[in-house]
Formats: structure tokens, sequence, C-alpha cells
């Protein structure tokens, strides 16, 4: 594929939740400074019923103001595929960097996440897919992507995304067993991601990546285990984002993501 609508697709990016990315030349009709953007094309088929479910999540994504958040440009549908554009971000994500990141760096990024993921709490949305992945990174910080399975929190007003759920890795068992996405299991999808940055390893070993439901027992009935090459300070703010006991769980992302930074300073 080298085109979809009026964007000459430039090359591969990368495989995403439901989709794949593809650099792309800006269209003139858009109106922005960049020439190029990043473009999201869902795989699957999808008649307007699901267009019009993807663009009222991209709309609803698109009225929380963060610096943390990538910028949408557009969306649309051509023969039956769905797609929508969103800024490039040429630096590569925090499981894919384009150099090497020191570990100061990766909390860094991480807190920048936390705090995307504050704003969109206070609009009202969890993100549901927050992973090293999702996390793109800038000359300015990064910034949290990847809108497939955002979900309103508030009652009656939920969005599920257009396909499967995302790596289970990063998951809070909450959501396995029927809950509502929340502040709280975002902030647990934060913690593994940051160990996931800092030690390459997951929190359950390896999960049997072809069988998603052998991987979801897996999780349900084997609580969560840090490296020990996590330091102390590490440790203690990634076990705070696991406790079964929300209360003693960080109350907000942003609570995280000054945790991170006062980490990031003391190192």
């Amino acid at each position: 594929m080298d085109r979809i609508a009026d964007y000459q697709l430039i090359r591969p990016l990368g495989e995403g939740s439901n989709g794949s990315y593809h650099l792309a030349t800006t269209p003139r009709r858009l109106g922005i400074a960049a020439d190029q953007v990043a473009v999201k094309v869902l795989e699957v088929a999808a008649g307007d019923e699901a267009f019009h479910r993807l663009t009222r999540e991209l709309r609803t994504f698109a009225k929380v103001r963060s610096a943390h958040l990538v910028t949408l440009y557009d969306a649309g549908q051509e023969a039956g595929r769905c797609y929508y554009a969103m800024e490039y971000c040429p630096l590569g994500s925090l499981a894919h960097p384009a150099q090497e990141m020191s570990r100061e760096e990766k909390v860094a990024a991480v807190a920048d996440a936390a705090r995307a993921a504050h704003d969109l709490h206070e609009a009202g949305i969890a993100h549901r897919a927050i992973k090293p992945s999702n996390i793109l990174l800038t000359e300015e910080g990064a910034k949290l992507s990847d809108l497939g399975l955002v979900q309103l929190l508030a009652p009656g007003q939920t969005i599920t995304g257009l396909g499967a759920v995302g790596s289970v890795e990063y998951l809070d068992p909450a959501i396995m067993r029927g809950e509502r996405a929340s502040r709280s299991t975002d902030i647990w999808a934060l913690g593994v991601t940051l160990h996931r940055a800092l030690t390459g390893t997951s929190v359950y070993g390896e999960l049997p990546d072809r069988d998603p439901l052998l991987a979801v027992r897996r999780v349900l009935s084997s609580p969560p285990t840090l490296d020990p090459g996590l330091s102390d300070a590490e440790a203690e703010i990634i076990r705070r984002c696991f406790d079964k006991d929300l209360t003693a769980r960080y109350g907000t992302a942003a609570e995280l993501a000054d945790a991170l930074d006062a980490l990031g300073s003391a190192s």
C-alpha cells in the first residue's frame, strides 16, 4: 500500500494495536507546518458505524489539552478502511528508541506519559493501552499515543475501541476480571511500563504471546515480581503502582509523575 486517501505513504513505521503506522507526506489541506505525519491504518475493514465510533473517540481525545499527548490532525475512511493522521515523532518510542536512552531519560519518559494520563483522567477518559510502544519520543519530551483502546469513564458513555485488548502484560488484572478501566488501572500500566523500560523484563516472566488465554490465566494466578536489579527507590514506586489496596496506590497519575521526577533528580 503506497497511498490512502490523499496521504502518500513513504514507509512503514511499525505495528500497533489494531493497525499499522506509516510515515506519510502531509496533504496541503491540513495547513500545518510539518512536512510529514504518521498515519495509522486500521487492519480490519470497517463500515460507517465503526468509522463513526473511531471519529467520536478521536474527537474526545483531541479535546484534551496536554503537552504530553500526540497531536491529532485528521481521520477518514477509504474503501472500508479507517485511518487517522497524527504528529510524527522521529525519535521513536520507549520500546524502540532511535538512540540509546539513559536510565534517567527512561524515567522522564514514563513521567511524561503519566502526566498525559492524568490530563486524560481529568477529562473523564482512561487510556487503557499504556505501554512502551505507545510512549513516543520528541526533543521536548515523551508523548502518549495510540487511541485504539481509549474508554470514557463517564457512566453510560463507553468507547471500547475497534479491536482486541493490547498486550496482556500491561493490563491491570482488575480489567481482566471485568472491572471498568480507571485512573488506577492506567497507573498499574504505568508501573509495568516503567519496570519493562528499566529492566527489559516483564513482571510476569515470559508470557505466551501466541496464546492470549493462557497469558491471561498466568497473570491472574501469578502476582507481579520485581527484577532484583531495580534500586530500592525504583522498586518502591513500581510496587506502589501495583498495590491491591487502591488507597495505597498512587491516587493520581500526576502524583506518580511527581514521584518519578524526584527519582530522576536523585539519580
